[in-house]
């Protein structure tokens, strides 16, 4: 059996809009593997969740036009018909969805809800199903799991809604766990207990994740490799060791240069200019280029392409690799005000 458990090859995701089409996702390729952590980062709009939305077939194909490959063991999951997707979703790939309080359904109580999803994939007795609801809970570290059952959504912590979320993701055993934020809005204390939680069902189930954020400081603490997303598509990468320690596109770097020193040093942060691309209007060549310090002509005139410079590390920037970490510690000049590079 193979490890790669997901593969996602050449994926494209255009949305039908009033201003022509939007190209959330344009020639994306991953992969996830088994007993491993997939790391996605990037800003808001960069295809992060319209991505694994795609890979659960749940985007409406009457806005939303897919194409390319999307394969789980080897199966394109884009050409399954309906009922046999509906036996992939949950019982082999579930979903942590961004928001808990928004995905519960409010009036009803939360054991009912996993119950439902046991039901929903398989031939239990409601008793049965109940009691394996309540184990759920429990599994995940929520005290008094039967009194919790038997609560609605509103009446948990925002801790709790989390994982709520994680237990009815995890009931029916999947080969592949997909959190979107499932940290999100949460204090550091209750983020710190969820991720741990996550990588102990990871090692100790052969869990397959894909935790997809917008922190890099919170993809570090447990992805085991890490794509960099920006407009639509894969800007850099690799192991998450080498994606953060020699990091190789000038979109990382920014990344990283804008976060806070952990040592408690007082200098000052370094923002990425502007913001990113309208995806109904992209700009020409590397959609990066209009915020990049250290662009050139060429950085117009093509769209970059993802190579691999090192052993599993690849990046999309038409920069020589020789002499980048000394352009990364030379001073930035802003784009709006400077010339392109010679």
């Amino acid at each position: 059996m193979s490890d790669v458990l997901l593969e996602i090859e050449n994926l494209h995701v255009t949305f039908a809009s009033p201003h022509g089409p939007i190209r959330a996702v344009d020639g994306l390729s991953l992969r996830a593997e088994r007993g491993a952590t997939l790391g996605v980062v990037g800003e808001s709009g960069s295809g992060k969740s319209v991505t694994f939305l795609a890979a659960m077939r749940l985007l409406d194909p009457a806005t939303a036009t897919v194409s390319g490959r999307i394969r789980l063991d080897g199966v394109d999951l884009l050409t399954l018909p309906s009922r046999e997707m509906q036996t992939v979703r949950g019982p082999r790939i579930g979903m942590i969805f961004q928001d808990p309080l928004a995905a519960l359904h409010p009036l009803l109580r939360v054991g009912d809800q996993i119950s439902e999803t046991l039901r929903a994939h398989g031939d239990i007795s409601r008793r049965d199903a109940s009691d394996r609801a309540v184990a759920a809970l429990r599994r995940v570290g929520i005290p008094s799991p039967d009194e919790r059952a038997r609560q609605y959504p509103h009446e948990l912590s925002g801790g709790m809604r989390q994982r709520v979320m994680i237990a009815m993701a995890l009931v029916l055993e999947p080969e592949l766990l997909i959190a979107d934020e499932p940290t999100t809005a949460l204090d550091t204390t209750v983020e710190a207990q969820i991720l741990a939680l996550i990588d102990d069902l990871r090692t100790r189930i052969g869990l397959g994740v894909v935790l997809i954020s917008h922190s890099l400081a919170t993809v570090s603490q447990v992805a085991d490799t890490v794509a960099v997303m920006y407009a639509g598509r894969a800007i850099e990468r690799g192991p998450c060791s080498d994606v953060f320690g020699q990091p190789q596109h000038p979109y990382t770097w920014g990344l990283l240069d804008s976060l806070p020193a952990v040592d408690g040093g007082h200098e000052s942060l370094t923002p990425i200019p502007g913001a990113p691309p309208s995806l109904a209007d992209l700009p020409p060549g590397c959609r990066f280029g209009p915020r990049c310090g250290y662009r050139m002509p060429a950085c117009g005139e093509r769209v970059p392409d993802l190579v691999e410079r090192h052993a599993g590390h690849a990046d999309a920037c038409i920069l020589p690799m020789d002499g980048r970490e000394g352009l990364r510690r030379a001073p930035i000049a802003h784009p709006a005000n400077s010339e392109p590079a010679p």
